[in-house]
């Protein structure tokens, strides 16, 4: 008995700092991992997205029968300079909704990645 209240203890204990670390996972390094592991699957390009004020790119990858949409984000005002985002599981029907040429609901792309991608940013540094 006393075995096994020390093995739950240690359970209890390791297990929280198992799921910190698991979390702790780059940003960058994700990205990298899903380019080269997963598969290039459709982008939205800075063509449609010339009249967007924020959104310069944004690109769809399938890993693990997932989909993992990376989106550059302009830092300026002429998207000159950018950075790159993750959204990890992102359902295959928002992906249909956001990256769509028509726009059922009258939104723009951004308002569209707002509403279809933007809850589903990975959890990484």
């Amino acid at each position: 008995m006393r075995r096994a209240l020390t093995i739950i203890s240690c359970l209890i204990l390791i297990g929280p700092i198992t799921s910190i670390t698991a979390q702790q996972v780059d940003c960058d390094d994700l990205m990298d991992f899903v380019k080269q592991e997963g598969y290039y699957y459709a982008q939205v390009s800075s063509v449609s997205l010339i009249e967007s004020t924020w959104l310069k790119e944004v690109k769809a990858y399938k890993y693990d029968y997932k989909i993992y949409v990376i989106a550059k984000i302009k830092t300026d005002e002429w998207g000159f300079n950018t950075k790159n985002y993750i959204f990890c599981s992102v359902p295959q029907s928002n992906w249909n909704n956001f990256s769509s040429i028509y726009s059922f609901d009258n939104l723009s792309y951004g308002e569209r990645f707002h509403k279809y991608i933007m809850d589903y940013q990975c959890n990484c540094n």
